[in-house]
């Protein structure tokens, strides 16, 4: 089960980049037209939240069950786990980083939902969100990143 789920987790890590992409230039093209915040923005802000929520549960499994997480600062203490470049990037650098970029993204789309107008949605929007996927390009476990690469898939 472990093995299926760390699949999963790797899969939506693509689906949640993929529609970054599309809300970050929805705010952006939205920003700099002047046009209404529409259903189709509130819809793509809505997947993307639902991925990304559906992403922390997953990996909240993984941290809490898998050899990475909890189980390796409770084996080798807080204090080594730091020590250790691999095992804090998945007992803590990770988690925390896709942390805030899930609050910022469930943030960005409580924007969508407020009584503001368009153009203030737009701005909030693409400035919540681009940070949130610096922040989740930054805590990948990238496949070139030396040590604690995971597959493309």
């Amino acid at each position: 089960m472990y093995t299926g789920l760390l699949h999963l987790h790797s899969f939506i890590r693509w689906v949640i980049l993929l529609l970054e992409i599309v809300v970050i230039y929805q705010c952006y093209t939205g920003m700099s037209s002047g046009r209404p915040f529409g259903a189709g923005d509130r819809k793509a802000g809505l997947f993307l939240m639902i991925s990304a929520h559906t992403q922390l549960l997953v990996g909240l499994y993984l941290y809490l069950a898998g050899p990475w997480g909890l189980a390796n600062i409770s084996n080798l203490g807080f204090g080594e786990v730091m020590k250790d470049r691999v095992a804090r990037f998945y007992a803590v650098e990770h988690i925390f980083g896709m942390l805030v970029a899930i609050v910022l993204i469930t943030i960005g789309r409580g924007v969508a939902k407020k009584a503001i107008p368009d153009a203030k949605k737009f701005k909030r929007g693409f400035w919540l969100f681009l940070i949130a996927l610096v922040i989740i390009l930054a805590t990948i476990p990238w496949p070139f990143r030396e040590g604690i690469s995971r597959p493309w898939f």
